[in-house]
């Protein structure tokens, strides 16, 4: 065992460091300032309220708080596993942001030869470093932290070209990434865990298991994701009415999922009681049902039920179709990323669709064209010259339809998923590969193997009385 754990001595330091040394090469051929960083675009009549730091950074500071703290916390629920899950997830999120600003901003944010970088580009990677991090929730304690690496370098890749061909030729709506975040990473995810499938964990793991302290810090990541998803949701939207629809529709069906989750938790539960799996994960589904039209005036009422619809899918998924994966398609989904993720986002995705059918001028006004950009006029259309008298700076569209918006919608959800779950198991293989160290069957999910952990970490905590005769008596 000595040697396994020691395995990465040379191996990890390596590959980090190799990375470092091309990451900052990279960095210093061809990332420069945006507009906004550069003070050579600054005069004397620069207002530097419009700078674009006080508009994004608030936003992105929540998304740092999901990234870091969010996701670290939530995925250190098993007893055993608490530095791995916590740890690893800050070291594959620090590493896929810093990869994502290169390869996104070669996509989205290059002209002249340079990435201009500026805090919007941190935002976008950092919804890259979150299908990442929604990916590792399926092979949790089950991969080295060098294979989690390499998962990464593979992945933002394939997510950044994904993302760049979706938005540039099927030009969709998706303001909450339920299309190109959740499905994305999640089919990635089951992509890799069908390779990296090991029969023994259908049977249990003496290790697979949670402790009090292990769920109560599980649970804290849920309440920051849940308190600062409606940021994650209305960042990329635009300003103004826009932005404000996303935070309230966010906010609404995460409350919904959360009441009934509780509900179905204590109903499911043969001995009425509520299980702290469920309060952990479920809770968040509204999250991620409301995200395909989360700034599409479908009502508060519809953000209620799609909370609700997202909740009773997830909360069945897991005590139903998680195992039945598991035992018959070998998917062993360690987090139930597709009860979270696969299941609430299709359900987000129909949900986008019915609201780009519906969407009409007498619903949105001429904003209709803003929110629904393709829709709006081609170059040369009379009245695309009426609509820029209502809606100065309104750009020239595509001039389609509800229904061949809806279709490009449709194309979009099985092209992703075909191609990240074809990334995730040609991923599976490399990282099968033994020089990236994975952990044996006997020591999944048991931080031993990759730290050095106190002698007491496997013990329960112990509380003792200490309260004297005298004190009890005051």
């Amino acid at each position: 065992m000595k040697a396994q754990s020691t395995s990465l001595r040379v191996r990890l330091p390596v590959f980090l460091f190799v990375t470092q040394v091309i990451t900052v090469a990279l960095y210093a051929a061809f990332v420069t300032y945006d507009e906004h960083v550069d003070a050579r675009f600054q005069t004397n009549r620069t207002n530097h309220i419009d700078n674009a730091v006080y508009r994004d950074y608030p936003v992105f500071t929540h998304i740092q708080v999901m990234i870091f703290l969010g996701f670290g916390c939530l995925l250190a629920f098993f007893r055993l596993y608490g530095f791995g899950g916590m740890v690893f997830n800050f070291l594959v999120a620090t590493f896929a942001i810093q990869w994502a600003i290169l390869v996104q901003g070669y996509f989205q944010f290059s002209y002249e030869g340079k990435i201009h970088l500026g805090v919007i580009n941190l935002i976008n990677a950092e919804f890259a470093c979150a299908v990442v991090l929604i990916s590792f929730g399926a092979v949790l304690g089950k991969t080295s932290p060098l294979q989690l690496l390499v998962m990464a370098l593979l992945e933002v890749p394939l997510f950044a070209v994904t993302e760049w061909a979706v938005l540039r030729y099927l030009k969709i709506n998706d303001a909450g990434g339920s299309i190109l975040i959740h499905l994305f990473a999640c089919y990635f995810g089951l992509g890799v865990t069908f390779v990296l499938y090991r029969p023994s964990l259908n049977k249990g793991h003496a290790k697979e298991n949670t402790s009090y302290q292990s769920d109560i810090m599980s649970l804290i990541g849920t309440l920051f994701l849940w308190v600062f998803w409606p940021s994650f949701n209305s960042a990329l939207t635009l300003k103004g009415d826009d932005q404000h629809r996303a935070i309230l529709h966010t906010f609404i069906s995460l409350s919904a999922s959360t009441l009934t989750a509780f509900a179905l938790s204590a109903m499911l539960n043969k001995n009425g009681k509520i299980t702290m799996a469920d309060i952990q994960n479920v809770t968040l589904a509204g999250g991620v049902t409301v995200g395909a039209s989360v700034d599409m005036m479908i009502s508060p009422a519809a953000a209620y039920a799609l909370g609700m619809m997202g909740c009773i899918a997830c909360m069945l998924g897991y005590k139903f179709l998680s195992p039945f994966l598991a035992r018959h398609f070998r998917i062993q989904d360690q987090c139930g990323i597709h009860n979270l993720h696969g299941l609430t986002g299709l359900i987000s995705c129909a949900a986008g669709i019915c609201a780009i059918l519906m969407a009409n001028e007498e619903v949105y006004g001429p904003s209709l064209y803003e929110i629904f950009s393709h829709r709006a006029p081609v170059e040369g259309d009379p009245k695309l010259q009426e609509l820029q008298m209502l809606i100065p700076g309104l750009q020239p569209g595509l001039g389609r339809t509800a229904q061949e918006q809806a279709l490009f919608q449709v194309a979009a959800v099985f092209s992703t998923i075909g191609v990240s779950a074809l990334g995730g198991i040609l991923t599976g293989f490399v990282l099968k590969l033994p020089f990236l160290a994975p952990p044996s069957d006997d020591l999944c999910f048991d931080d031993k193997l990759f730290f050095d952990v106190p002698l007491d970490y496997d013990s329960p905590l112990k509380v003792y009385n200490t309260i004297t005769t005298d004190d009890s008596a005051a």
